[in-house]
């Protein structure tokens, strides 16, 4: 697909700024980056414009656990640029707070901190379910848009210095896997990233990284510019390591009878509107 217009969440930094730089040049391309910080945003913003002086690039402020603030931006977009086509979920925030028992003893419980939950899983829900809203509008083609999500490979790995943080991960892979199929009679394809260690402003100090093997910043781009191109991809999961892209298979079924049952619900898809758990 030919993108004409691109949304990136998080796009002021890390990997949403790699992103943004790689996809810049693209003719007939226009770029919006929303960003939590405003001052970020307007200072990245203002250097893409010089580097790239012809570029068709903007910046929105946006709060991505917020679904009035996701739900303002998009709908400015969509009004402003007519169609809104690739939109890279990829917002996200490290561990905030910890499950494990306080040293305090005589304190009461305290109630977990779940912004790490809001941004990095609630927050992609809101662009995802925004994302359909307004691809769905698109003309009928091979492909009315496309929905990369930024999971991490602390998603499909135990990451026990952040649980909730991998949590968030594991959520939105399955998220993406599941939502595929029923994405298909819409002609809107979704995916998802999964990096190792990419030096960004996510970590909470910049000493982490020095005992660490790090995946470069272009390997994040390669794995975007595939998923762009390449419209067979859907409810994929792509490991970033080192240079490499890998494609990450979900599960093996643990028996026949599983994978029997997996795959009627499967074949229900969008039609099932309730399940009551039997447990």
């Amino acid at each position: 697909m030919a993108p004409k217009n691109i949304v990136i969440t998080g796009g002021a930094s890390g990997i949403g700024l790699g992103i943004t730089r790689h996809f810049i040049t693209e003719p007939d391309t226009h770029i919006t980056i929303l960003d939590v910080n405003p001052m970020t945003g307007a200072q990245t913003l203002d250097q893409l414009r010089a580097e790239f002086p012809s570029a068709r690039v903007s910046f929105e402020q946006c709060d991505v656990s917020s679904w009035e603030s996701q739900a303002a931006v998009f709908e400015k977009i969509y009004t402003q640029q007519g169609r809104i086509d690739v939109v890279f979920a990829n917002a996200g925030i490290t561990e905030k707070g910890s499950l494990l028992p306080d040293k305090d003893s005589s304190k009461g419980p305290t109630k977990p901190n779940l912004a790490t939950v809001n941004v990095n899983f609630i927050g992609i829900i809101y662009s995802v379910q925004l994302a359909i809203h307004y691809m769905a509008k698109n003309p009928s083609g091979s492909s009315k848009g496309l929905i990369l999500c930024t999971a991490s490979n602390a998603g499909l790995y135990p990451f026990p210095m952040a649980p909730i943080y991998s949590a968030t991960k594991h959520g939105v892979i399955g998220l993406v896997r599941s939502l595929a199929r029923p994405l298909e009679a819409e002609s809107i394809r979704i995916n998802a990233f999964a990096p190792a260690v990419i030096a960004t402003n996510i970590a909470p100090s910049a000493d982490l990284f020095k005992s660490m093997i790090l995946t470069p910043m272009s390997t994040a781009t390669k794995a975007a510019a595939q998923f762009v191109g390449d419209e067979t991809l859907t409810g994929s999961v792509a490991e970033l390591h080192g240079e490499h892209v890998t494609l990450a298979e979900p599960p093996a079924y643990v028996d026949e009878d599983t994978g029997k049952n997996i795959e009627t619900f499967w074949s229900l898809g969008a039609d099932v509107i309730e399940i009551k758990s039997p447990w």
